[in-house]
This record gives structure tokens, sequence and C-alpha cells, in this order.
């Protein structure tokens, strides 16, 4: 579906321990360069169409990675998906997956792949940006795999908001958001979920040199000030 985009990356600084601390610090930072298809217009014209600017944005419940991803949006024009958020969405206005997609959220589990991902590449196509951050997705390799097979495209940059444990059960427990999955019971679920499909997909791009670990402990504005220098430094070549 979409043409990729060579990414090459150098190192960023190792975050504090935490539940993940297996992940590996010898991390690389990035320089992107954007890919243009060009494209036969309806007069025969050829046009430059960018292909899409994919950053996976992953990090436990809690993480802070949402609030992060709306910085994100405000500073650089990224057009923020949040998976968790479009199969609520879906609850809403599809009865077909209503009760499944509630109940495995509700036990902290995983949806369907080809669902989420078929969810994310609708709304990436309907959209007239190109710059996307997908937010908690790909959450076990089941979904990278997917993702890949059914797009035929990669991300550009993998985002990982490392955060102890104890802060994002705290953080999670004093929302008070409303949400189905906002409580001790499913928070540990989750956890535990995210412990043992995620860290195989965080290793899989750190081996790969895409990702890039943000140490999530601190005010917003403070974590900012480290996911802030990547996409600053390479603004200009995505456009």
């Amino acid at each position: 579906m979409w043409r990729r985009v060579a990414s090459v990356f150098t190192l960023l600084a190792p975050s504090r321990s935490s539940v993940l601390n297996k992940v590996p610090h010898n991390l690389k930072f990035l320089e992107v360069f954007a890919t243009e298809v060009m494209t036969p217009t309806e007069d025969g014209v050829l046009s430059k169409v960018k292909t899409p600017f994919i950053t996976f944005v992953l990090g436990g419940p809690g993480s802070g990675k949402g609030t992060q991803c709306l910085k994100i949006v405000e500073s650089f024009g990224f057009t923020h998906l949040s998976a968790g958020d479009l199969l609520r969405k879906e609850t809403s206005t599809n009865a077909k997956f209503c009760d499944m997609i509630n109940d495995t959220i509700k036990e902290g589990g995983i949806v369907p792949s080809e669902l989420t991902v078929k969810l994310i590449q609708g709304a990436i196509d309907s959209s007239e940006n190109y710059k996307f951050l997908i937010d908690g997705f790909p959450r076990s390799e089941e979904n990278r795999s997917a993702f890949e097979k059914i797009t035929g495209a990669e991300p550009n940059i993998v985002l990982f908001f490392d955060c102890p444990e104890e802060e994002m059960v705290r953080r999670v427990l004093s929302r008070n958001e409303g949400r189905l999955d906002d409580n001790i019971d499913t928070m540990k679920k989750r956890l535990k979920t995210f412990t043992a499909l995620s860290l195989p997909v965080i290793n899989y791009y750190s081996e790969k040199g895409k990702l890039l670990k943000i140490n999530a402990v601190g005010t917003e504005d403070e974590v900012f000030e480290q996911v802030r220098p990547v996409f600053a430094k390479y603004e200009k070549e995505i456009r």
C-alpha cells in the first residue's frame, strides 16, 4: 500500500530502571528522508504524493504517551491516531464487534490484529495529512506482523516511553477519566500483557535501529524536552 521510507538512527540517553529494564540501551537516533511517489492525475500529469510518515508510539498504560502525542501534534502538525480510541469508537458504531472489543479491553487483552490494523489504515487513508502518530500500537508481534502484511509498510520511527510500573499505576488510578480499563484489577492485567507481549516488539525495533527510548518520569514539559529534538531535527526532511 505505502512505499517505505528509509531511516538511520543514532544514540539517545538511557532512561531509569523500570519493568522493562531488559530493553537494550544501545539505541540509535534517526535521519529520515521522506519519500515522494510520482502519481498520474486524471489529465495524465504526474504529481508528487508523499507517502505516510508513520511513528509508532509505545509505552505501558499511564506512561504518558497520549499526552506527549498531543504535544507533538501541536508542535509539529502530526495526526494522532490512538488504537484504543479507534477501537472504543468502533464499539459505538458497530454492534457486531461491540461486546468482543469491550470484553477484551476490560480483561486487558489485545483485540484481533486485523480489525485494529484496518481501523488504523482507514483513518490514514481518509486523512489529508501524511504525518501520523499511531499511539498504543503494535501491542504484540502479531500486531506488528499484521500491520506490515496488510499495509505493506513499516514505521519510520518507534518512540518508547519508559516508565516504572509503580508510576504508571499511580497515574492511571488518579486520572479519573471514567474509562472501562482504569481500575486496579484491569491495570494489573494490562501491565502483565504489556510486559509479556510488547517487550518483544520493543526489542525487535531496537535491533532494527528504529527505537527511540524516552525517559517518561518527570513533568509533561520535561518529558517533551526529550521528544522535541527528535521531530525538530527532521521537520524539514518530512515536509
